[in-house]
């Protein structure tokens, strides 16, 4: 497979480009902001140089990992969150139906409203955010490009890090500082181990699988029972992870509260596990260990 992977300097990103060395294949990947050694810069927004970058490699299968990800960001500024999360994806999917590629694009369980989750890929999309709604249509323009169209549902995703900014590399830093840290108790989802996502999203490419699909952790448990369960397995002081609800910390947007994604349509097709939380913390406390990621 000759692979594209832009966001390639992402938490996803680099995991999808770690699995496709792994397996064999070929692959470039792109940053913007963050320099990674053999990624190159793109502009998402940009379409010239998306359709240019798309035309260069002329790969079978893009994984369109990058997006404005910061719900409260995307909330004070929606027109920067349709150029990226909307805008250029639909630009990255016109161009790949140009070369007759695949798209995979990867979405969240934020466009459900939280109201009675984890979710199935049949249950109807109501997003409460504008985070969880240019996701939606960002799903929508990929369908609508003509282009083969993969799109992945996931959230909570953790695991190893070279920029080490996910929530459990934060959980670390400030437990390990002694800081006190306030964790939502009513936000329930069904965190994700990166490798697994990544490795997932690759065999369901590999095998030419089109469609949308589910892809996350075995285990739905709210933030600070996931925070305590981190602590537990990196030997962080729980009493310095205090449980709060999501209404206290004055978030601008709105959170689904009961969210999360079933993952029983996409366990029945893949080889790929897809591990609980108490194992993937412990995949991951294995991946760094030794490491100096944690700052």
């Amino acid at each position: 497979m000759r692979a594209l992977v832009i966001g390639g300097s992402g938490q996803v990103g680099s995991a999808l480009l770690g699995a496709l060395a792994e397996r064999g294949h070929t692959a470039a990947g792109t940053h913007h902001r963050t320099v990674t050694v053999g990624t190159r810069r793109l502009d998402l927004t940009d379409s010239e140089a998306v359709a240019r970058l798309v035309a260069n490699t002329c790969p079978d299968w893009i994984f369109c990992t990058g997006a404005l990800t910061h719900v409260d960001h995307c909330e004070d500024c929606p027109a920067e969150a349709e150029r990226l999360n909307r805008d250029g994806p639909r630009a990255v999917a016109t161009a790949a139906a140009g070369v007759g590629a695949g798209v995979v694009l990867f979405s969240t369980d934020y466009v459900f409203d939280g109201s009675s989750g984890p979710y199935s890929e049949d249950d109807r999309p109501r997003p409460l955010s504008v985070y969880g709604r240019t996701k939606l249509e960002g799903e929508q323009a990929v369908v609508e490009s003509g282009a083969r169209a993969l799109i992945i549902r996931t959230t909570g995703v953790y695991g190893p890090d070279h920029q080490a900014k996910n929530f459990v590399y934060q959980l670390i830093r400030r437990c390990r500082a002694g800081e006190r840290m306030l964790v939502p108790a009513d936000q329930v989802s069904t965190p994700t181990y990166t490798r697994d996502l990544a490795g997932a999203s690759l065999e369901l490419a590999e095998h030419g699988r089109t469609g949308l699909y589910h892809v996350a952790g075995l285990t739905a448990l709210d933030r600070h029972a996931f925070a305590l369960l981190a602590a537990e397995v990196f030997d962080l002081d729980p009493s310095l992870i205090s449980p709060v609800t999501t209404a206290s910390l004055g978030q601008r947007a709105p959170r689904p509260l009961r969210g999360g994604l079933r993952v029983d349509h996409v366990k029945r097709i893949l080889a790929t596990p897809l591990r609980a939380a108490p194992e993937g913390l412990d995949a991951m406390r294995k991946a760094i260990a030794g490491s100096e990621q944690v700052r």
